[in-house]
């Protein structure tokens, strides 16, 4: 299936209640891809976003009540309209009030996906009991965590470290695409989880979809790299790497394996 094609065809909205660090990064993003971004982060307008968009993506990132409210009532609109809900629990379990953002969330939405580090995914499978920054304290995560937490929310998770592990409680994937430079300038975590957004909408098999977006991120970040120089220089050549990506290529270079 040609997604990064029907996904240029169809132009998706894609709704964030995102952080501010990531506002611009994610926004230019997902139109490099060939989707376009709408962000705002007040309730009055929650409603209205999340029965235009074709995905909505909720990102724990720099919180607030305004935002925790809007993230509310825009899963839930979703919900109600058939709309992929995607769920980035930034630094999860580190504060009373994110662990409670977090778990009414996941208790009063039902999330089509789930991208988070691997350190997050561990908390949200009880393994952690927090996560005090979105930076990951562990490289891997166990792939039977990763599973337990898609069965427990009836989700697809992309757990994402030094390998991907993209799970639906059933199939499980391993995608070693990617570099390290990734770690090296801030949200490109947000950047994948926003891009889930127009994968999964065009997508027929929100797992498939999810497998396809992680190994496409990976693949654009390993040729932006051969161009950069450095953090300064990689965010730009990352974006253009989006913009000029297609099928063939990530067909051509993905590496993933089954479990």
């Amino acid at each position: 299936m040609d997604y990064i094609g029907k996904i240029r065809s169809r132009n998706p909205l894609i709704y964030n209640v995102i952080n501010e660090v990531a506002t611009n990064f994610a926004a230019n993003g997902l139109i490099a891809i060939g989707a376009s971004p709408a962000n705002s982060h007040t309730p009055k307008e929650a409603v209205e976003n999340a029965q235009h968009a074709q995905a909505v993506v909720l990102n724990l990132g720099t919180l607030t009540e305004e935002r925790a409210e809007a993230m509310l009532i825009a899963g839930k609109t979703a919900n109600e309209e058939g709309v992929p809900v995607i769920l980035d629990p930034i630094a999860a379990g580190g504060t009373t009030f994110r662990t409670e953002v977090i778990d009414k969330l996941l208790e009063k939405v039902q999330f089509t996906a789930i991208r988070a580090n691997a350190g997050e995914i561990a908390v949200l499978g009880n393994v952690f009991e927090s996560m005090k920054s979105p930076d990951s304290t562990i490289a891997e995560i166990d792939p039977e965590i990763a599973k337990a937490v898609a069965k427990k929310y009836n989700t697809v998770v992309i757990a994402t470290g030094k390998t991907d592990v993209i799970t639906d409680g059933v199939r499980t994937t391993f995608c070693s695409n990617g570099d390290a430079m990734l770690q090296n300038i801030t949200t490109s975590g947000c950047l994948l989880t926003s891009l889930i957004g127009p994968y999964v909408s065009v997508g027929e098999d929100v797992y498939e979809a999810s497998v396809e977006v992680t190994a496409a991120y990976g693949i654009a970040a390993e040729l932006a790299m051969k161009k950069a120089e450095g953090p300064g220089s990689f965010i730009p050549a990352l974006l253009d790497t989006l913009y000029f990506l297609d099928q063939n290529t990530v067909n051509k270079y993905k590496r993933l394996e089954e479990w």
